[in-house]
């Protein structure tokens, strides 16, 4: 997959692995078809920083839900 062509199909599977590395409990909130292809550099900015990172305190994780939330659609 090359994650440098803005795809909705690769906004997705990137939103589906930081989904995945959070171990997050509300999936439906993180779901690729909410998140504004507008806001793929920052998406996969924060793709990055989490699969290459092994573990997240609470409030990491918070700080990452809260960033993403700025990146759907309205």
């Amino acid at each position: 997959m090359n994650l440098e062509e803005r795809t909705e199909e690769n906004m997705a599977y990137m939103v589906n692995q930081i989904r995945t590395k959070l171990q997050a409990v509300n999936r439906g909130a993180l779901r690729g078809e909410r998140f504004d292809l507008q806001k793929y550099d920052e998406l996969k900015e924060v793709y990055e920083l989490v699969t290459h990172k092994d573990g997240f305190s609470l409030q990491e994780i918070d700080a990452i839900v809260s960033e993403l939330g700025t990146m759907t659609k309205e």
